[in-house]
């Protein structure tokens, strides 16, 4: 058994354009060799720690701007790696500031290391078990739905975080 994956292609005619496989690895990081999501969601949370004083409506707005951006690049990405391909992880770096941005805008305590921790581990559960309307997302195999799954996770996983801030349970 291998533990690092090699990726594969299923079409090596097709050529992926540049910005287009920098925006859907989110630079590069979906081509690490082990667990590219995990890697993926833990590069979205490097903008907090760059920038933690990040304003609801600019996260917001990188939310929905890097959602247009995905999709359109997991197009063609898609087509040369196939279905979900391993590659993209500007799903999971979205679907964690979603995470990030419920807990900021809604919840009890500011984003700390502990909390930002959390919101990762709370992320990753939603988008591994993938509960519905997630795993209807996931299974619907086009560039809307890779991103759409981990919307839906990052919504999960933010409500629980956010409800966890309120009962004062560590590390909230």
């Amino acid at each position: 058994m291998r533990i690092i994956k090699k990726k594969k292609i299923a079409d090596p005619e097709v050529v992926v354009s540049l910005p287009a496989i920098v925006t859907g690895s989110f630079f590069y990081t979906g081509f690490f060799p082990i667990a590219s999501g995990t890697v993926g969601s833990l590069a979205a949370l490097l903008i907090f720690f760059i920038e933690p004083a990040l304003e609801p409506v600019v996260l917001f707005s990188l939310v929905i701007i890097f959602f247009a951006a995905g999709t359109l690049s997991a197009r063609p990405i898609m087509k040369r790696y196939g279905d979900d391909p391993s590659v993209i992880v500007i799903d999971e770096v979205v679907g964690m500031w979603i995470t990030i941005l419920l807990f900021i805008a809604f919840g009890k305590t500011e984003l700390s290391f502990f909390n930002a921790a959390a919101c990762f581990v709370f992320f990753r559960l939603f988008d591994i078990i993938k509960i519905q309307p997630a795993k209807y997302f996931d299974e619907s195999k086009s560039a809307f739905g890779v991103m759409m799954d981990d919307v839906i996770a990052g919504i999960y996983a933010g409500i629980v975080c956010v409800i966890i801030s309120y009962t004062g349970f560590y590390p909230f």
